[in-house]
């Protein structure tokens, strides 16, 4: 039998099937739209105590955060995981199948375990809960049932319960996972601004991606150093200078004194405009040219502080100098390129 004979499947997306998607679509957001301003909502009375004793709860923790559940649940549940454990918050989700055969053993009683079920009888964790609670861990539920067997148990029990799914058949979990992971998120967001949580913390816990580069690397990291610096005296001719830029292909040359304290630069460009205007290149010293006073960075900024001054003064290459004005390294904007800060 083919997909087309199965009688679940139309032999064919006609206007009005698509009329119908693009209405339930649109169904199913405003439904979860407005499960969580119904949480926003519920955080505003008497009920939004709950949030705060959580975050107190967590913030004071000095074990981890321990998540779990089952089925959708846990799929939400390793999602609020992963969110506290890259906002400041040590964290891991937690089987509870698992749990009842040895993962328990990894929760002690410095910990917090966060239970998630929207029933709130879910039979897997209720199994493990009263071990933990036994143990002395503390115990935060987000169930949609405050009457439930779990949120009677919790020292904090955090409503995310909703009206109906979005499901057609108000059957799949759907909205009240919505509600719950933005619940989750909530907490998160709470607990990285107690935390004092900034952006270096953030790049630290993802040194991988772009956020990460951009904060933790610096100058030094990816500037080029000794022999490959290019750079000549004051006193050489144009054309050995153009040696030079040529031997160290970064289109530019520092001026240096007896100190090797940069005195000057010259690039690429600069020589293409004397092309333009006919001068003769050969009674040209190199200081005759240059341009005197070059911008600088120090090799402790931050790599993006390079990509900002060149933005800044529209220029390719940079030199790199210490605290003493000594040239240690130089720039070409390829190499921010490559090292992905931009």
């Amino acid at each position: 039998m083919s997909l087309t004979d199965d009688k679940t499947t139309p032999a064919s997306f006609s206007p009005e099937h698509a009329r119908r998607a693009l209405a339930l679509a649109r169904q199913t957001l405003q439904i979860e739209a407005d499960a969580i301003l119904a949480l926003k909502n519920r955080l505003s009375d008497d009920t939004g105590e709950p949030l705060a004793l959580a975050v107190q709860l967590l913030l004071n923790c000095k074990g981890r955060a321990v998540v779990s559940g089952i089925g959708k649940s846990g799929h939400i549940g390793r999602k609020i995981a992963a969110t506290f454990a890259s906002t400041g918050t040590p964290a891991l989700f937690m089987h509870p199948a698992e749990a009842a055969h040895g993962d328990l053993g990894m929760v002690t009683p410095n910990d917090v375990f966060i239970a998630i079920s929207n029933s709130g009888e879910t039979a897997e964790l209720m199994a493990i809960v009263p071990i933990i609670k036994r143990m002395g861990a503390g115990l935060i539920a987000m169930t949609g049932n405050d009457e439930s067997a779990l949120a009677r148990l919790a020292a904090v029990h955090l409503n995310v319960g909703v009206a109906q799914e979005a499901c057609t058949l108000n059957l799949a979990p759907t909205a009240s996972t919505t509600a719950t992971l933005a619940m989750g998120d909530a907490l998160a967001v709470s607990l990285l601004d107690a935390r004092g949580f900034r952006e270096e913390d953030f790049a630290r816990s993802h040194p991988g991606g772009a956020l990460g580069r951009r904060l933790l690397t610096h100058v030094r990291d990816v500037m080029r150093s000794g022999d490959a610096v290019p750079s000549v005296r004051p006193d050489v001719s144009l054309s050995a200078a153009l040696m030079e830029i040529t031997r160290k292909g970064m289109a530019m040359t520092a001026v240096v004194d007896d100190q090797h304290r940069p005195l000057g630069v010259f690039t690429d460009g600069d020589l293409r405009r004397l092309l333009e205007q006919g001068q003769d290149l050969t009674r040209f010293s190199i200081a005759d040219v240059m341009h005197a006073s070059p911008r600088t960075i120090h090799p402790d900024q931050l790599a993006v502080d390079a990509v900002q001054v060149m933005e800044e003064f529209r220029i390719n290459q940079l030199l790199v100098a210490d605290a003493q004005g000594v040239l240690v390294g130089a720039l070409h904007i390829h190499d921010l390129t490559r090292a992905k800060v931009i």
